[in-house]
């Protein structure tokens, strides 16, 4: 089974979709033949590298609400993902543009270390209060998860991996993806949203026994015309 995720690295219910995905996938049987892979999705392609607003305040402008009622908010966002073993420290975070960010996820997606890069920016920007676009920061983060820190710096003097993170942000509105996170099962069903880990877990079920019950290719053979194969046996011609 394939499970791709849309989502962005400064999106806080992404997060919490993350680990709820992790959680129904530990408690699935099968989770050995699940793959899951991250794609790159901007929520705000716009934003500034360098912040100047708390994100109380962006969420207040934002929303035309008062600072106090913004920072209500993500005191409840925040315990949503306590729920799930997540720390959200929203007076620390620096909202930021993250298409470096995900360039680098792209390069560690090819040296096999997507999933760790993935967990790793995340937990900076939410629980550290990192700035998920500085260059020096995204080269410390991609070292600790064990990837090259020359080669990312050389990543990111450059344009390498930019398409990638295009390609991903064109599937999306090709397949009508307008939030994340977002999750695709098998190219066939699609789950929107931080749903609940029972959601998950139902959803993992009814595709691994879809896939089971339903043969991998359908013969388009007309039933009245003959065949000719071959097996180990012969070949053999069959009306």
């Amino acid at each position: 089974m394939k499970i791709e995720v849309w989502s962005d690295f400064v999106c806080p219910f992404c997060y919490i979709g993350k680990r709820r995905l992790e959680q129904a996938l530990d408690k699935f049987t099968n989770k050995e033949h699940v793959t899951v892979e991250y794609k790159s999705y901007e929520l705000d392609p716009n934003a500034e590298i360098n912040p100047n607003k708390s994100i109380h305040e962006l969420l207040a402008g934002k929303y035309g609400m008062s600072v106090e009622k913004a920072k209500s908010m993500n005191e409840n966002v925040g315990k949503q993902a306590a729920e799930v073993g997540l720390t959200y420290n929203f007076d620390t975070m620096q909202h930021t543009n993250t298409f470096d960010a995900h360039r680098v996820a792209k390069y560690a997606q090819r040296q096999g270390k997507g999933k760790e890069m993935t967990e790793r920016l995340l937990h900076a920007y939410f629980t550290e209060g990192q700035l998920v676009s500085d260059t020096t920061t995204l080269a410390n983060l991609a070292e600790e998860v064990g990837i090259s820190k020359e080669e990312v710096l050389s990543v990111l003097n450059s344009d390498k991996y930019a398409s990638r993170v295009r390609e991903d942000e064109d599937t999306a509105r090709q397949i009508g993806v307008q939030g994340v996170p977002f999750f695709v099962f098998n190219e066939k069903y699609a789950v929107s949203g931080a749903q609940p880990l029972e959601v998950f877990a139902e959803v993992l079920e009814k595709v691994w026994e879809e896939e089971r019950e339903k043969p991998a290719l359908q013969s388009l053979n007309p039933k009245t015309s003959k065949t000719t194969y071959c097996t180990d046996d012969g070949c053999v011609e069959e009306d």
